[in-house]
């Protein structure tokens, strides 16, 4: 069962995480420099971490 989170917020974005060298990262508009977000994983990640 999922947790169920609440945000207040100016705009939402829908996207994929992408592998970034050892991390991980993901890409938001450029107009979004210098902003506060917060991320939250919304699925169980398909690839398995190597470490």
């Amino acid at each position: 069962m999922a947790n169920r989170f609440e945000i207040d917020g100016e705009e939402v974005l829908d996207g994929e995480v992408k592998p970034f060298g050892n991390s991980a990262h993901v890409t938001v508009p450029k107009r979004w420099r210098g902003a506060d977000v917060k991320v939250v994983r919304t699925t169980e990640p398909t690839e398995q971490n190597e470490e």
